[in-house]
């Protein structure tokens, strides 16, 4: 069985519908304090899921996974992931995604289970030194969010080193869109990603997009980011479970596609896919925000045999239809 940390969550979800109609059995493990129960609701009418909620700073909780399944390897979302709030509370980003994770570490273990794929993030290379970013790229988080993520890659050295742990950290770039079905996507509260913070401002009681600086050495003035598509991002994970399956040695790879599109690129294409004019209010630049990050993916490509398909449209199209449904589901 495959342990899915995170499982009531936007990535986690969408990895666990792909294994449940791949027939694999999954245990999901959450503690629903950003994820929803209608989303294992939703999942587990598409194959055998078993769900717990607990949280990994109960140790005793996730032992019980471990003695009560035949696990025999990990897929870990389970963090947060807001990069303000972690530098206004680190102490919360610290105990719960190094102090959980090394929990779930030391079960493994314990429990002789020697394979995890972990939710990393480009955010661990901090400012960029050189485009595209490559996974040789320095790595110098600059909020808690990215140091908790660098510092887990570095337990998951030592953890390879001593117990023959074997880990493949995946560094997201910028993820978007939705089941292509619309039964599992983006939903955050607060939501403070880009596409659906766009396509919520088209609906009755939207708020104004703001969008964040306009001055930066880009081609329109607005940042540019790397925005892979969710359902190619989870092609990779899977890739990356069977190539731990296949006897592959701990590494890491960036997930992205290579490209970037400005803030008013993304902007307008969501004008385009909605065929609606959205109201937007220009804001000064947020601190910390670079002007240009885009993800060098030829390793992904090479090792895992990973290649990303979607568009940008596309992407945006299945993001809307799922905020669609669940502007229809908060009517009802």
């Amino acid at each position: 069985m495959i342990l899915i940390t995170g499982l009531a969550g936007y990535i986690g979800s969408h990895c666990a519908l792909n294994l449940l109609e791949n027939n694999a059995d999954i245990v999901g493990f959450d503690n629903l304090s950003t994820g929803h129960i209608e989303t294992i609701d939703e999942l587990k009418k598409y194959g055998n899921l078993t769900f717990i909620q607990g949280d990994l700073l109960d140790k005793t909780a996730i032992d019980n996974v471990f003695k009560n399944y035949k696990i025999n390897s990990v897929i870990h979302f389970a963090a947060f992931s807001q990069v303000g709030e972690s530098v206004i509370n680190p102490k919360k980003y610290y105990n719960n995604n190094v102090i959980g994770t090394l929990n779930l570490l030391n079960s493994m273990v314990e429990y002789d289970v020697k394979k995890i794929v972990f939710s990393s993030t480009a955010a661990t290379y901090g400012e960029p030194k050189y485009l595209p970013i490559d996974e040789n790229h320095p790595q110098n988080p600059i909020n808690p969010y990215g140091q908790t993520k660098l510092i887990i890659e570095k337990i998951m050295d030592d953890y390879d080193k001593a117990y023959g742990l074997k880990s493949v950290r995946l560094r997201y770039f910028n993820v978007i869109g939705a089941d292509l079905k619309a039964r599992v996507g983006e939903w955050h509260e607060p939501e403070t990603h880009l596409v659906p913070n766009i396509l919520k401002s088209t609906f009755a009681n939207g708020k104004t997009f703001e969008m964040y600086g306009d001055d930066y050495q880009t081609k329109d003035g607005t940042c540019v980011r790397d925005y892979i598509n969710i359902e190619d991002l989870i092609d990779a994970h899977i890739l990356a479970l069977n190539y731990l399956k296949n006897g592959g040695k701990t590494d890491y790879f960036n997930l992205g596609t290579n490209d970037g599109n400005t803030v008013k690129e993304i902007f307008s294409a969501c004008e385009k896919v909605t065929n609606k004019t959205i109201a937007v209010k220009q804001m000064p630049r947020r601190e910390g925000d670079p002007a240009v990050l885009i993800a060098d993916n030829k390793k992904a490509k090479n090792i895992l045999g990973w290649k990303p398909t979607k568009t940008l449209e596309n992407s945006i199209k299945t993001a809307y239809t799922y905020e669609k449904s669940r502007q229809k589901a908060t009517e009802v």
